[in-house]
């Protein structure tokens, strides 16, 4: 491999983190003038402009971002695989990002991986929590668990953990002012409350006489891009909603909901765990990941997929 490759790296990686050529030089013992053209040749190397450059400030450009966040990304396993010779264990140290469903991760995710950092005093996270699709290598994020259908792509690695289990219900106050829910055409004219998403299609997945599942289209009253919040609606009777058995067990056990179309019940979605691919699987990643694998294991009924 070309030296060259790397030439440049260290100085827009610390002229990046610190806005200025002149702090990235005194850290590496140079002038800022040298600084600002390794910089430069790598910007010509690469085809891109990685820095915008003021009299005032330097700021990363879309491109220098995302190679910024691979830089270190690079950086820090290279520093931990070094760790791990010298320690002879590779103990999980540094920031992971972690980007969670926003209910599921809250209520059962992200209190195990609170346990986690308490035990691992130099594992560092930051956690975020959402429905959206995220672009992991361009936003630097190191692991996520995703809920449903993943994209077949190669850059990233994929563990399945289980799968979730969707039921149709309503708060029995709701179902007594209203016409009776005897089959899926019935969804038409029902108020509905789904989850919002962009470009996401008006319809539930539901299976059909022959087993199979099926997507089935809804009369949508309301929206919500929160799972707690689709909840709140459902039990304070807004209407009919799609939602896990993890979400609702304790309220389908108390009778502040009750499932309708359970013959047609049965869709299910995976769980799974998902990280960059590359040759090395940093201690930090490893660790969550075996912890998310015995959590799963572990605890059937989250993970199962198992009507309650």
């Amino acid at each position: 491999m070309d030296s060259l490759q790397f030439d440049g790296i260290a100085e827009f990686t610390l002229a990046a983190q610190h806005g200025s050529f002149t702090a990235a030089a005194l850290q590496l013992g140079v002038t800022s003038s040298a600084v600002g053209k390794s910089v430069t040749r790598l910007e010509k190397r690469l085809g891109i402009k990685l820095l915008h450059r003021s009299t005032r400030k330097l700021s990363l450009t879309n491109e220098g971002e995302v190679y910024l966040a691979s830089c270190l990304r690079v950086m820090e396993e290279l520093r931990d695989v070094e760790g791990s010779f010298f320690n002879g264990v590779a103990e999980p140290k540094g920031r992971l990002r972690i980007d969670l469903p926003a209910a599921f991760g809250r209520r059962h995710i992200a209190p195990m991986l609170i346990g986690l950092a308490r035990r691992y005093a130099q594992l560092d996270m930051s956690l975020t929590f959402g429905e959206r699709t995220v672009d992991m290598i361009g936003e630097g994020i190191d692991l996520a668990v995703r809920i449903g259908d993943l994209n077949n792509d190669p850059e990233l690695v994929a563990r399945r953990l289980g799968e979730q289990h969707l039921v149709v219900c309503a708060a029995p106050d709701y179902l007594k002012s209203s016409a009776p829910v005897l089959q899926p055409s019935d969804l038409l004219e029902h108020d509905c409350i789904i989850a919002w998403r962009r470009g996401l299609r008006m319809s539930w997945l539901l299976k059909n006489v022959k087993g199979a599942v099926r997507p089935q289209e809804v009369r949508v009253r309301h929206e919500f891009g929160d799972g707690e919040m689709m909840l709140r609606a459902t039990l304070d009777g807004c209407g009919l909603c799609q939602l896990p058995t993890w979400l609702i067990a304790e309220h389908l056990r108390s009778g502040a909901l009750v499932t309708v179309l359970d013959d047609y019940a049965g869709a299910t979605m995976p769980i799974h765990a998902i990280w960059p691919q590359t040759r090395y699987i940093q201690p930090k990643v490893r660790v969550i990941v075996d912890a998310l694998l015995t959590m799963a294991a572990e605890q059937v009924q989250l993970f199962g997929g198992k009507p309650v």
